[in-house]
């Protein structure tokens, strides 16, 4: 059986990357992309000395043309595309309602939201005619409860969350799952500013029932396995992988 051929958005940092090399271990094929040159090179070097084919496609998921350009490549360059990981996102600015602007919402929005709906629009486009494929989406502890100071990033991610159960019902008529990975406290980049101080990193630790943070590798395991023959009957579900933390 041909290796499957993996696309990732955001794939540079965190869980991106994480996920990148757990596929390119397994023997996918992988497209990363996002929008650093430099970075993305360099990942697809790394990629290529793990022993997968590897390629890094720059693109942008706020721009519908970037996106398009990034399916159509990579069913040019490699012939297919089996799997799809929705991963690039932001966190925005965080803070009081009361004190967001429509530039902060946009900034987020069109990055969380709109990136997600344009990368599973042609996606789709692709997965239709062959019939076949599974798309993984990433949302966060978030998209199911409400957190102060994060109104607008958790607005963001119950809209992916919504986005995935529909793309889900739509999909399966002709063969393709959608589902979505929804993380909690993980150690990253992103997590690091919005916790703002160690000490606080260390309360959001001391409130999940398992007592520590999770590695970008365990998220990146929830979402091999997503993507793979043995969920095969699984779609339109958000998969909680988060230390416990809405256990209750």
């Amino acid at each position: 059986m041909p290796a499957p051929v993996v696309l990732i958005t955001g794939a540079l940092t965190g869980i991106g990357r994480a996920t990148a090399i757990a596929f390119a271990t397994e023997g996918a094929t992988v497209v990363v992309s996002g929008r650093r040159g430099t970075e993305g090179r360099a990942l697809e070097a790394e990629l290529r000395r793990l022993g997968a084919e590897a390629a890094f496609i720059a693109a942008d998921v706020r721009y519908e043309d970037d996106v398009r350009r990034l399916a159509d490549q990579t069913v040019a360059r490699f012939g297919r595309l089996d799997v799809a990981v929705n991963n690039a996102g932001t966190d925005g600015k965080g803070g009081l309602l009361t004190e967001q602007t429509p530039d902060n919402y946009a900034a987020i929005f069109d990055t969380n939201v709109l990136g997600t709906l344009l990368s599973m629009k042609h996606e789709l486009r692709v997965m239709q005619k062959q019939g076949a494929g599974s798309i993984v989406n990433i949302s966060s502890t978030m998209g199911e409860r409400g957190a102060a100071n994060l109104s607008v990033y958790t607005a963001s991610k119950h809209a992916v969350e919504g986005l995935t159960k529909s793309a889900a019902l739509e999909a399966a008529a002709f063969g393709v799952r959608v589902n979505a990975v929804a993380p909690g406290p993980i150690e990253t980049a992103m997590l690091d500013r919005v916790a703002g101080s160690p000490e606080r990193k260390a309360a959001f630790y001391a409130a999940l029932p398992l007592k520590r943070g999770g590695r970008p590798e365990e998220i990146a395991d929830a979402i091999t396995f997503l993507a793979s023959a043995k969920a095969a009957f699984i779609t339109g579900q958000i998969v909680r992988v988060n230390g416990g933390k809405t256990a209750s």
